[in-house]
């Protein structure tokens, strides 16, 4: 890398991420630098960063690799995925005619279906998120099961954990990253203290890969959700959170299998399909662009 660094800011509700072109894999960012990248006062300002690389699978248009704020690699971004699917089809790496595609992720290719404005623009985007994993051994979180899906797989549903501020219960789900979903029965989601309770949760030792934290509550318009993500803290919207969330409502009989998931940012759709995959639809949008010098990198 010499001069400057190229980048365009994206967001899926809130959720934002610098994106950078390194289809030539020239782009290596050490964990100090991606977090001057992310730093709101600093930097550029971002819950992560996307290098957009070539993909060795021929049904992909990219890979997609996501890193946290922190500088730590993740396996997968349910709103960076669309926010990744957006550049391509906005740049003319993907064609925006066919209204489809297919990412490549650390946790395997993900179609997405897409829909476009005149401009060939990506306003809209449905990711096929894959079934989830509910084998605890896998998620991982270190935890027997204590209830077995309607398709007979063993899951931990209930896994009680105590802390400064009382004992909570939770769901485990991996969405390609591990998940762990409380439901508040008594308490009001938008005033619960998400930062401090979730960073106690995030690096829990019943969680061997830390985990991503969400504290939700079921009611008459969908299931509001707020989010303590591994390596960033707070967002303002989750996808893979928001499908963890809705398969852990349908799992537990609090939601059926197609949920509205009311987040800071906004609303995912979620549907957890009869064939076990879950679909996740919501919004991508471009913020800016512009360059930053290398040498105003640490």
């Amino acid at each position: 890398m010499e001069g400057a660094l190229e980048f365009a800011k994206l967001h899926g509700l809130g959720n934002d991420f610098v994106m950078i072109n390194d289809l030539a894999c020239e782009v290596e960012l050490s964990a100090s630098q991606v977090a001057h990248l992310c730093d709101r006062h600093f930097g550029i300002g971002a819950d992560g960063v996307i290098l957009v690389r070539p993909s060795t699978r021929p049904e992909c248009a990219a890979y997609m690799h996501y890193i946290n704020a922190d500088g730590t690699l993740a396996q997968m971004c349910g709103n960076g995925v669309r926010c990744f699917a957006k550049y391509l089809v906005d740049r003319g790496l993907a064609e925006a005619s066919a209204h489809r595609l297919v990412a490549d992720t650390l946790a395997g290719p993900k179609p997405i279906t897409f829909e476009a404005d005149d401009a060939g623009k990506l306003v809209y985007a449905t990711v096929d998120m894959g079934k989830p994993v509910l084998n605890p051994a896998c998620v991982p979180v270190s935890a027997a099961p204590d209830a077995t899906s309607p398709d007979g797989e063993p899951y931990t549903g209930a896994l009680q954990l105590s802390s400064p501020w009382g004992t909570f219960t939770f769901t485990c789900v991996s969405m390609g990253n591990p998940h762990a979903v409380c439901f508040l029965e008594n308490e009001d989601v938008s005033q619960f203290d998400v930062e401090r309770i979730g960073a106690y949760f995030e690096t829990h030792e019943a969680f061997p890969e830390k985990t991503n934290v969400e504290f939700a509550a079921v009611g008459p318009d969908g299931i509001a959700m707020r989010v303590f993500e591994r390596g960033c803290g707070e967002t303002m919207a989750c996808g893979t959170g928001a499908c963890a969330t809705a398969v852990a409502a349908c799992l537990t009989g609090r939601a059926g299998r197609k949920s509205d998931v009311l987040l800071r940012g906004g609303t995912l759709r979620i549907v957890w399909d009869d064939d076990g995959h879950v679909l996740m639809t919501g919004p991508a949008q471009e913020s800016f662009s512009g360059s930053i010098p290398l040498d105003a990198l640490p």
